[in-house]
């Protein structure tokens, strides 16, 4: 009957027979149900099947990348602000960057590489059930992904929503297309790490704007059956306190604007805002990187089962080759097993894993069937790492 909202309510039998998959969830066998209306006094019932939540693994089926025309390379940069090649190239590990130019958008990037990965893993735009964008530079206030889905023709209106977790969203995004899957019956689902931190560098000063650049990435995650699983474990943090060493806030332009005196509160209507540049205590996060990211691939192989002798593949956010180099001596990783192109990119945040993953599944350096340990970190602070399979 219809309640006092105008709602319409139903009473429930639900039987006693119960199902237990092998994950642990229990599930309804047969859940017959009453659905009465308020217009009619008869009761209609109607017997419904419940989908089942059954066992499901997921696997990465797909990858593609894209980055801008524009290449500025150390050198360029020495013409702007007080550096030089050896400089940068000796504390960060990077010769150059793409940046975002012209018409070229964020948006054309994302949906590039997303094309990229369907078409290897050889499914239509119009089988994706779920997108998730993973950004902190998207190109609307109020996100980015649904432009995405436009973009590829997606006829079936599937969810596409944006993930910020900074230069750990791309590992975020993976967690969660594993949860939609296993907990929710998806089967396709779409993860892009896609930034443009060009946008929002301080371009006087040499701390900061040798660092980043503009790309994106996706890969294509396809339930499959628990046998084939390719996500085996995963680990995943944040401290707000850590915050102070990496940010951008926001920030209130100034205005002319002023009220009248009649009665009107000081400071309404507010001022238009905008973000400022990257702010970063590159010591701090140095320091806090080396620190965490070998602790969460660890633990992510603890909840795994496996050993660090058992990875194939070292694949971390590229935002420096110290902390790269860091973090491979500590997990004992020899370098020939470490997956880098950050020379060629620089720090690309959300988009750096992806980028780097598909140049090395495309070139054959990475192969069907081999273990990856990957982690993301960044601002936040967040940081997280997953330990997985390719194909």
């Amino acid at each position: 009957m219809a309640n006092a909202s105008g709602f319409l309510t139903q009473s429930m039998r639900i039987s006693s027979s119960f199902g237990l998959n092998p994950s642990g969830f229990c599930y309804p066998e047969v859940i017959p149900k009453r659905v009465r209306c308020s217009s009619t006094s008869q009761a209609v019932e109607t017997e419904s099947r419940l989908p089942r939540l059954v066992s499901k693994g997921c696997k990465l089926v797909g990858c593609g990348s894209a980055v801008p025309q524009l290449q500025v390379s150390n050198d360029d940069l020495a013409k702007i602000v007080d550096t030089n090649d050896e400089w940068i190239s000796a504390r960060t590990g990077i010769r150059n960057r793409r940046i975002l130019t012209g018409n070229e958008s964020l948006t054309g990037l994302a949906a590039e590489a997303s094309l990229k990965a369907l078409e290897m893993a050889q499914v239509e735009p119009d089988d994706v059930d779920l997108i998730l964008l993973c950004t902190s530079t998207p190109e609307d206030l109020f996100g980015g992904a649904p432009q995405i889905q436009k973009a590829l023709g997606c006829k079936g209106n599937p969810l596409a929503f944006d993930i910020t977790a900074a230069c750990s969203g791309f590992v975020l995004g993976l967690v969660s297309a594993s949860c939609y899957i296993r907990g929710g019956g998806f089967k396709n689902v779409l993860v892009i790490g896609a930034d443009s931190l060009s946008r929002y560098v301080d371009w006087t000063d040499r701390g900061t704007c040798i660092l980043f650049g503009d790309a994106a990435g996706a890969v294509l995650v396809q339930a499959c059956d628990s046998e084939e699983d390719g996500l085996f474990g995963f680990d995943l943090h944040s401290d707000g306190d850590g915050n102070r060493h990496l940010n951008a806030g926001i920030k209130e332009n100034e205005s002319n604007h002023e009220l009248g005196t009649n009665g009107s509160a000081l400071g309404f209507p507010p001022n238009s805002s905008s973000f400022s540049c990257i702010k970063m205590n590159g010591t701090e996060v140095f320091r806090f990187a080396v620190s965490v990211v070998p602790q969460t691939i660890e633990a992510s192989l603890a909840k795994a089962g496996l050993d660090r002798s058992d990875i194939d593949w070292l694949l971390l956010h590229q935002a420096n080759k110290r902390i790269i180099d860091g973090v491979a001596t500590r997990l004992e990783v020899p370098k020939e097993r470490v997956i880098s192109n950050l020379a060629n990119y620089g720090n690309t945040s959300a988009a750096s894993i992806p980028l780097a993953l598909d140049e090395a599944v495309r070139s054959g350096k990475v192969k069907q069937g081999q273990t990856i340990a990957t982690a993301g970190f960044g601002a936040g602070l967040t940081w997280g790492s997953a330990i997985l399979r390719w194909g």
